[in-house]
C-alpha cells in the first residue's frame, strides 16, 4: 500500500479561504448565488450582448450564464432590504462565463457590495452613508501588501462620476464604483450601493516577506501644496511625484484637496504629506529643502505644477 500526502500550499499564492477571511474581518457576509441569470440583466447591466444561453433553463429569468457576479449581489441586496435590513455588506467568490475565440472562458472573481451607513449605529461616529472611498479602503486591505491604485473610468453599470478601474501593482484587476442612477431607480433603491469586482488571479499573488533592518535615523516630514489643473486626477499627480523621486526613500500622501477662494479659476490645490528618510545619516534642513526645490522644479517644467503659497 502506498501512502498519499498533500503537498504544502505555495507560499507565494494566497488561498481562497485567506481572501474570504479578510473580507469577513471587515464585516462582509458571504453569499452564494446562481450562475444562471436573466438575459435582460446580462445585456442591459453587464453589457454582454452575446451571453451563453442554456438549452434547457429552469426558469425564464435564469436562461443565460452570468458574465459578472454583480447581478447576484444586487438581488441579494433587494432581498435583504425587503426584510428591513438597513446596513448590508456582502461578497461572493465564484466563476463567471464568457465567450471567447477558443470557446468559453471561466474566470474566477471576487465581488462585493456595500449599502447603508459606513459604520454600525453608535455614539462615537456619525452614521454617514458608505461611499466609494470606504470600499476602496477595504480593497486596499484585501490586496495588501501589494499596492492598490485606481483610475477614473466609465462602465454602464456604474455612476459616471463615481467609477474607477482598479490596479494591483501594475496589473488591471477589476472595477469599483457606485451603482448607476438608472439601475438604482430600476431596483427601487433609496441609496446607491457601492460595488466592486476583481479577478481572483490578481488577488491570489502574495509577496514573500523580506527582512529589513529597523531604520536608525528619523523621518523628516514636509507638507507641500501644488496648484494643478482642476480636471487632473490626484492619482496622476501622485504617480508623477513618485516618478520624479524614484530611487529615494520618500513617501507621498494626499491629505487635502481644495477649489475655491484663493485658487485661480480652472485650478485646484492638492496638499501632500512628504516623508523623507536616509538610511545612512540624519537629514539636515538644507538637504530636505534642496530635495523639495528639485521636485518643484521638475514637476513645474514637465507638468506645469506650481507651488501654492
Amino acid at each position: 500500500n502506498s501512502e498519499l500526502s498533500m503537498l504544502p500550499a505555495p507560499e507565494a499564492v494566497r488561498s481562497v479561504d485567506a481572501l474570504k477571511a479578510i473580507l469577513v474581518a471587515r464585516e462582509y457576509h458571504e453569499i452564494v448565488s446562481y450562475s444562471f441569470v436573466d438575459r435582460a440583466w446580462e445585456s442591459d447591466i453587464a453589457g454582454n450582448l452575446e451571453p451563453i444561453a442554456l438549452k434547457n433553463p429552469i426558469a425564464n429569468h435564469m436562461s443565460v450564464m452570468r458574465s459578472s457576479l454583480l447581478g447576484g449581489l444586487l438581488d441579494a441586496l433587494r432581498h435583504n432590504l425587503n426584510r428591513q435590513q438597513a446596513r448590508i455588506r456582502i461578497f461572493e467568490l465564484g466563476r463567471c462565463f464568457i465567450r471567447n475565440a477558443d470557446g468559453i472562458e471561466q474566470p474566477e472573481r471576487v465581488a462585493g457590495l456595500c449599502y447603508g451607513s459606513a459604520f454600525p449605529e453608535q455614539w462615537g461616529a456619525e452614521a454617514g452613508a458608505v461611499d466609494i472611498f470606504d470600499v476602496k479602503a477595504d480593497l486596499a486591505a484585501l490586496c495588501a501588501p501589494l499596492p492598490l491604485r485606481t483610475e477614473a473610468a466609465q462602465r454602464n453599470v456604474f455612476h459616471p462620476g463615481r467609477c474607477a478601474r482598479v490596479f494591483i501593482g501594475d496589473s488591471f484587476a477589476g472595477w469599483l464604483g457606485a451603482l448607476h442612477p438608472k439601475w438604482q431607480q430600476q431596483y427601487g433603491l433609496p441609496q446607491a450601493p457601492v460595488l466592486f469586482e476583481l479577478e481572483y488571479t490578481s488577488l491570489a499573488e502574495k509577496t514573500r516577506p523580506r527582512h529589513r533592518e529597523v531604520p536608525r535615523f528619523p523621518t523628516v516630514r514636509r507638507d507641500l501644496a501644488l496648484l494643478v489643473d482642476e480636471k487632473e486626477p490626484a492619482q496622476i499627480v501622485i504617480d508623477r511625484l513618485r516618478q520624479v523621486a524614484s530611487g529615494k526613500s520618500v513617501e507621498f500622501e494626499l491629505f487635502d484637496a481644495y477649489c475655491g477662494q484663493g485658487v485661480e479659476s480652472g485650478k485646484k490645490s492638492l496638499a501632500f504629506r512628504i516623508l523623507l528618510q536616509d538610511t545612512q545619516k540624519t537629514l539636515i534642513d538644507a538637504e530636505v529643502d534642496a530635495f523639495i526645490a528639485e521636485i518643484l522644479q521638475v514637476v513645474g517644467e514637465k507638468f506645469g505644477y506650481k507651488l501654492r503659497i
